[in-house]
Formats: C-alpha cells, structure tokens, sequence
C-alpha cells in the first residue's frame, strides 16, 4: 500500500483547519492509501498553532511544524517536504478552497505515470485580484521559467517522491517550489478539479507579497529579465540615437526653431527613470547573492510535534 504525504501550509486558519482534516479523511477512506498529514504553522498571528497541536497529539499520523516567523509559503512548504515520508506527496491549502475529494485523482495522475499533477481549475472562487494575478504568474512562468503552455500551475497538486527528493536539496533562502518543479521534471499533467471559495477569512496574499513571490521566481531561477532589459536598453538606445539625429537635422532645416527646454527634461526623466530600473533589477540580483552568500536560512522550526520520517534533514 502507498502512503500519500499531504502538506499544508497554515497562515490565519484557525477556524478551517480541523474542517479541511475532516474531509481528508473522509475523501482518503477507503481510497487505498496510507496517509499521513503536516502541518507547517507559517508565523500564523491567529490561534492555529494550538489548534495544530491539538490535532497531533490525538493522533500518530499528524506532524506539526510551528515556524519562528512569517518565512512565507513557499518556505514553509519546504520545511514540511523536509519532513514528510510518503511515496507520494501532496501540497494542498489550508482555507478549504482545494477539495480534499480530489486528492485520489491527484495521487490517481501519478500512479498513472505523470511526475506532477496538478489540480486544474475551470471556474476559480478568488476575487478578480487573485484570478488576475494567477493568470499574470502562469504567463511569466512560460515565458521567463519554461513552463509547459498547456498546464496550469496551482497551489494543489501531487507529486513523486524522487521531485520532493530533488526540491528539497535547493538550499538557497529564496525557494520558489513551481520553479523547482519546471527545472526538475517536464512530466507534468492537469486534472480537473472543483475550486471552491474560502470558508472563513480572506488571503494573506497582498499586492506586495505577490509581487515578491514573482521577483523571487524570476531572479532565482532564470536570467531572462536581464537580458530583457538589456534588450530594451539596446531599443532604448535606437530610439534616443535617432530622435538625436532628426532634433539636429531639423534645427539645421529650421533654426528659427527653439531649443525647447521642456521637452529635453521629459526625455531625461524619462530615461533617467528606465536606468533606475534596470539598475534595480540588476541590484536585486546581486543582493539575492549576498544574502545567499551569507546562509540566510530558509526557515527556523521553533517547535515540532509528531514522528518526522527517518533519515529527514534538519531545519534549514
């Protein structure tokens, strides 16, 4: 019999938590699995820790994970891959949006010969921020990443012990898990499954967590923003280059004309501000290497409860 791993990442989940356990186990009987549960508290500010806790010392099969800080989802996920055992892993939420009943056809994908499956949503319960941000991100991963156009990439989805094996070597403080997935495998299949609205609260995703998950994906794993805007340096350059040449050919033409002060400032704070740009986007680079450098840890267990598997690496 396999034994399915299904990670949760847990930030203000107070009041869904034992719910989302509920229908695990109820999706899960008689499926022909052993199971086991983690739960990686991500610096929640709520009560879920005790609610965690509570949970794990009913029952042998649940591990809790209570992170010192908010280290972000993407860290926590690590922390619970670390200490899973199953043969197959699944990574679903926490707020009772990713219905426990579609964990057998994930788990269903892989046996079938698929390395990740993800769970596809036809008709998404997220407001028009988090719908638009999720077809922003699934854009960028093709373009900047790789990844595959006609799969779509999601917060639930299965995956074979070998690629939670190979993520969980990324040492570096800044992991982005569909990254890791796209470079280590490129059997990856959709299945469709129903995407429901939050039970209880609102997500701890704002604009600017977004935002950084997307830089972190992006500077960490590929090196096409720079060369993009290399490139439209080099557009840039053109454009300035013969808009030169056309201001002195026409003030030779025509020198009645004046030198024209304020459209010489636009042009400037213009180019000035695209230089600060891409002078950022070159800083982010280099910081990410330095705090890299410097052995920032990816996460910090405060506290454990529940049988982690044998021969699972320390926190990082």
């Amino acid at each position: 019999m396999k034994k399915l791993s299904i990670v949760i990442p847990c930030y203000r989940s107070e009041h869904t938590i034992a719910a989302v356990v509920s229908e695990i186990d109820e999706a899960l009987a008689g499926a022909g699995y052993s199971y086991e549960i983690v739960f990686v508290n991500d610096g929640s500010p709520d009560g879920v820790w005790p609610v965690i806790a509570k949970l794990c010392e009913a029952r042998k099969d649940l591990i809790g994970i209570n992170l010192a800080k908010n280290f972000g989802q993407h860290s926590a996920l690590m922390a619970g891959y670390r200490a899973c055992a199953g043969d197959i892993v699944v990574t679903m939420d926490d707020d009772g949006q990713t219905p426990a009943f579609g964990i057998p056809a994930l788990a269903a994908g892989v046996e079938n010969g698929a390395d990740v499956v993800y769970g596809c949503y036809e008709s998404r319960r997220d407001s028009a921020f988090r719908k638009l941000g999720s077809k922003l991100n699934n854009r960028l991963l093709e373009s900047f990443i790789g990844k595959p156009k006609d799969v779509q990439l999601t917060s639930f989805f299965a995956a074979k012990r070998y690629i939670i094996d190979e993520i969980c070597k990324y040492a570096n403080p800044y992991p982005y898990i569909w990254g890791l997935i796209v470079r280590s495998t490129g059997s990856i299949a959709n299945v469709a499954i129903e995407h429901r609205g939050r039970a209880s609260g609102a997500s701890g995703y704002t604009l600017k967590k977004l935002f950084d998950l997307w830089m972190n994906g992006f500077t960490a794993f590929s090196v096409k923003p720079l060369r993009l805007a290399t490139n439209f340096g080099l557009v840039i350059s053109v454009v300035g280059f013969a808009a030169a040449i056309f201001t002195i050919a026409n003030k030779i033409l025509h020198p009645e004309i004046s030198a024209g002060y304020s459209s010489l400032m636009a042009v400037l704070l213009v180019v000035g501000g695209i230089l600060m740009i891409l002078i950022g986007m070159l800083g982010e680079y280099i910081g990410r290497m330095y705090i890299s450098m410097n052995e920032a840890p990816q996460y910090v267990v405060k506290e454990e409860i529940g049988n982690r598997r044998e021969g699972a690496p320390d926190a990082k």
